[in-house]
């Protein structure tokens, strides 16, 4: 089938930093990924469409979870009369998700397995944040670390096994590790940039009664999810950072200069980030941290000196 009109301008309408990835990458694995990320910001979409209540937005996740799973339609229209964003790209990403169900269905078996499969861990993931943060008057966190280990696992760290997985089986030579440690550092890299994300926002959270710091840590130090304590903080910090560094390792294994450039943007930019999220703490400060142009352009500039260098970057 034809697909440029989804891998094209709809990804771009929806992503346009994503969409640049995309076209870095090895032609033969631009399918399988772009669509498993037009997928996952649709999913994404129902589950942070405000206007649709919680019991609305739940039940229109577990029928798109089954839409995948088993190639149905059933419940796709519904979804797309009752989901009704207010952004225009992701209107129209569920307007075509019935386009988007089709491609699924054409690719390979293996590719729509790992799709299925990375699909059913980030709805659940998104699932379980609509359970546990009820709306309300008062800001609710998570219950453990384990808890928050897990959320980064299921809407990032499983994103980090199935590029893996995608990778290894289509591209001959794709890393100098072994499987089992592409899949490790590969997860703590997804986890990673999801903790640096919910670093960033925890001024924004705050304000939608959200905490993803463990509420047993905020208790230990005498805090609460309205105002954490700098220890439980900075020790997620630390987290993120560790997270990253094998990032980093996970990039200098990729053989690929195609694939060092992808995945090296999110990295650097990750890194900045949680730089500034130490110098400009989100929990003295409500405003929102952004990595500036000259970040940007400087990640642009690295990236191909990374990606044709044997050197440590």
């Amino acid at each position: 089938m034809n697909t440029a009109d989804l891998g094209g301008p709809l990804l771009k309408s929806v992503s346009r930093s994503f969409y640049l990835t995309i076209r870095i990458l090895p032609a033969r694995i631009q399918a399988p990924i772009g669509l498993a990320y037009l997928l996952a910001r649709a999913s994404d979409t129902i589950a942070d469409t405000a206007e649709a209540p919680e019991p609305v937005r739940l039940r229109h996740l577990a029928a798109f979870g089954e839409m995948i799973r088993v190639s149905s339609r059933a419940g796709l229209p519904e979804l797309q009369r009752e989901i009704q964003p207010p952004d225009p790209g992701e209107r129209e990403l569920i307007a075509r998700l019935d386009r988007c169900l089709e491609w699924l269905a054409s690719l390979p078996e293996n590719d729509r397995r790992e799709i299925a499969d990375v699909m059913e861990k980030i709805i659940r993931g998104q699932t379980l944040d609509l359970q546990r943060f009820p709306k309300g008057d008062r800001v609710i966190a998570l219950n453990t670390a384990t808890e928050l280990d897990e959320y980064t696992y299921l809407v990032a760290g499983c994103v980090g096994e199935f590029w893996t997985r995608i990778c290894l089986a289509h591209l001959p030579r794709y890393a100098g590790e072994s499987e089992a440690e592409l899949l490790r550092l590969g997860t703590n890299f997804g986890k990673g940039l999801q903790l640096v994300n919910i670093l960033r926002d925890i001024p924004a959270d705050r304000r939608a009664g959200r905490c993803y710091l463990p509420d047993d840590e905020l208790r230990a130090a005498k805090s609460t999810p309205e105002k954490p304590a700098r220890e439980v903080f900075d020790r997620w910090h630390r987290r993120a950072a560790e997270h990253l560094a094998d990032g980093r390792r996970y990039i200098a294994a990729l053989r690929p200069a195609r694939l060092r450039v992808g995945c090296f943007l999110p990295w650097y930019l990750g890194v900045e980030t949680l730089r500034l999220i130490n110098e400009c703490s989100p929990l003295e400060s409500e405003a929102k941290i952004k990595v500036p142009r000259s970040t940007v352009r400087a990640a642009l500039f690295r990236a191909p000196l990374v990606a044709f260098s044997n050197r440590p970057f």
